[in-house]
């Protein structure tokens, strides 16, 4: 019988010294991307050691590409570049690799993408990568589930999106800095993931205007040149462990962080009743384990993050009070809602709107994770709860954390890995 992992926390530990936040996920993924834009030798480094990242890799190589992984270093060599599909074993388990669609098509003419699969919760706008890469001059169809695309030239056009979309803008970047002339994206996504993708871009001498807002101008270019690049800190893993100590309680320090990047969680901590200082690369967070309730709507970059919004569940299903947490990103992202009932939280859904009663303690029982940042809520909940929380699935924390147990015992947490039999 299959055993899959599963996190076992005990809970009522306070939290205390310093935790590295790895690079960022949803950064280096288009940066993976972009080396097929260019033939040539790319090294990157803060790499997070991520099954996405590993997955990205096995897509890159199984198109001619080299990698190598050492540590937290990537290298990439896309001189051999000969194959241009991405096969459904591999996008069904990760999403993003919707990202290569652009680079081969600016690059080759040609791309064989499966539709993606991925998250267990809600849509995500495939359409608006088609449609984009359609304005810029591709033809494309839809056949036994994989995006056919093709084109003899791209040409620059003007791409407005009915709602910002990440995934969409950095694909759309990544095909028009080689296409005729000028393109615009407006409304585009202002995350730090597409600012830093642009910059790498532009690194690769690409010609990119209004980095970091909502009107990107692409100048395109000829050709393109590789180039190196060191991956952003992780927000959302940053967020997560921010989370963990204000619901446990202690006194923790995250190194390797961008805080202009934490701009609205901060905010919200700090409504909590949750000391919080940094400095130009670190945050120190000093909690007593008592929150006060605080109002969350998640909205696009720079508000409040959907990829937090299951952490704050857990920490205000403990709070000295009521609040609500409404997601305007992905309305039905609520599958952790279940799960923290199990541990004796209270919420109401309605529709896209959670109510949270906070109460006094949680208890510990066995749960599972549905996907990756329903994840990262029950083990916060399980680090406040009273006796033992089982988590079982942890397979999608391992798309987004980088041992995370592991650097929560660095901080005096009592959580471990063990095995236990699938069942089916």
């Amino acid at each position: 019988m299959p055993r899959l992992d599963k996190i076992v926390v005990e809970g009522g530990c306070r939290l205390e010294g310093n935790v590295q936040i790895g690079g960022s996920k949803n950064a280096v993924l288009p940066i993976m991307a972009a080396s097929l834009l260019a033939p040539g030798s790319y090294r990157i480094d803060n790499v997070p050691v991520l099954r996405d990242v590993q997955t990205m890799g096995r897509l890159l190589e199984g198109m001619g590409v080299r990698t190598e992984f050492s540590g937290h270093r990537l290298t990439i060599d896309s001189s051999s570049c000969s194959h241009f599909e991405a096969p459904y074993n591999l996008v069904k388990t990760m999403r993003a690799s919707i990202y290569v669609l652009g680079p081969l098509l600016a690059r080759f003419g040609y791309a064989k993408v499966s539709l993606p699969g991925g998250c267990a919760w809600g849509p995500r706008p495939v359409n608006l990568h088609i449609e984009g890469m359609r304005k810029l001059g591709a033809s494309i169809e839809i056949q036994e589930g994989y995006i056919i695309a093709r084109k003899d030239r791209f040409k620059g056009a003007q791409i407005s999106f009915d709602v910002s979309s990440v995934g969409a803008t950095g694909n759309v970047l990544l095909a028009s800095v080689l296409a005729e002339g000028l393109t615009v994206i407006q409304p585009a996504a202002r995350e730090p993931e597409i600012t830093a993708l642009a910059r790498f871009l532009n690194k690769m001498g690409a010609k990119i205007k209004g980095i970091g807002t909502d009107r990107l101008e692409i100048q395109g270019v000829q050709s393109l040149s590789p180039t190196d690049e060191t991956v952003i800190p992780d927000r959302i893993e940053a967020g997560t462990f921010l989370a963990a100590c204000a619901v446990a309680g202690g006194d923790v320090t995250l190194l390797g962080v961008e805080p202009k990047h934490l701009t609205a969680v901060l905010g919200r901590l700090a409504d909590a009743g949750v000391e919080v200082h940094f400095s130009a690369d670190s945050i120190r967070i000093q909690s007593s384990g008592i929150l006060k309730p605080v109002d969350v709507s998640t909205s696009v970059y720079p508000g409040f993050p959907t990829d937090m919004q299951a952490q704050w569940m857990a920490l205000m299903g403990v709070a000295t009070g009521s609040c609500t947490i409404t997601d305007t990103i992905y309305l039905d992202r609520f599958t952790h809602v279940p799960e923290l009932k199990r541990l004796g939280a209270d919420i109401t859904l309605d529709f896209n709107r959670a109510r949270i009663k906070g109460v006094p303690a949680l208890s510990g029982a066995p749960v599972m994770s549905t996907d990756l940042r329903a994840s990262a809520s029950l083990i916060l909940a399980g680090l406040v709860a009273k006796g033992r929380t089982d988590v079982s699935r942890v397979y999608h924390i391992d798309r987004g954390y980088e041992g995370i147990e592991k650097k929560l015992q660095i901080l005096g947490a009592r959580i471990w890995r063990e095995k236990e039999d699938l069942v089916v």
